[in-house]
């Protein structure tokens, strides 16, 4: 997913290196030469092909008589853009990891994305703490499984959860705040 964002940001860089080349009335083997990259370099570059790193970057904004800030600029937003992708993807799939009565797809998405997600530990920690809650029912219903009373515990623990979890994901896919009743927090934010 990530991917596409990133191309879509080369592209952003490569169009406006182009746009500012073509002003300047210069070939891209012209900024090739300035540059001391090769012109399939340049044409990687404004194809979006490749991501030029910060270096690549100040040698063409020099070569074109344009502040470094103005390109890196394009970076930076691209990057916000992706990074807020990535949360709203992230964030409702950690919710909706929580399906799954085992707790390794959370944590995993969890584990995998505390770095990279504003906000995913607080999430995970809620998502991971309401199914200990829900474990801490349904271990004892399953211990005592002989007993007619804990089937429809089971039964009803089941929906409330995924109901819950289900509406805990639409929630955090529309940027709303969420809640899940937790009697047990193992875990601390």
């Amino acid at each position: 997913m990530t991917d596409i964002y990133r191309k879509k940001a080369q592209m952003k860089i490569g169009q406006e290196i182009k746009k500012l080349r073509l002003d300047k009335g210069m070939t891209q083997e012209e900024l090739a030469e300035k540059t001391k990259l090769s012109v399939r370099t340049i044409q990687r570059i404004e194809n979006g092909e490749v991501d030029p790193r910060a270096y690549t970057l100040q040698t063409i904004a020099s070569a074109l008589n344009v502040d470094f800030e103005v390109l890196n600029n394009i970076r930076d937003e691209e990057t916000e853009v992706i990074i807020a992708r990535e949360r709203e993807f992230w964030l409702p799939m950690l919710h909706l990891s929580g399906l799954f009565v085992f707790l390794f797809p959370p944590l995993i998405i969890w584990l995998s994305k505390k770095d990279k997600i504003k906000d995913i530990r607080e999430h995970g920690v809620d998502v991971i703490n309401f199914q200990l809650s829900m474990w801490a029912i349904l271990i004892p219903c399953g211990i005592f499984a002989f007993l007619i009373i804990t089937i429809p515990v089971i039964i009803f623990v089941g929906i409330y959860s995924m109901i819950i979890i289900l509406i805990n994901t639409i929630r955090v896919a529309n940027k709303q705040p969420y809640k899940y009743p937790i009697f047990l927090k193992i875990l601390k934010k």
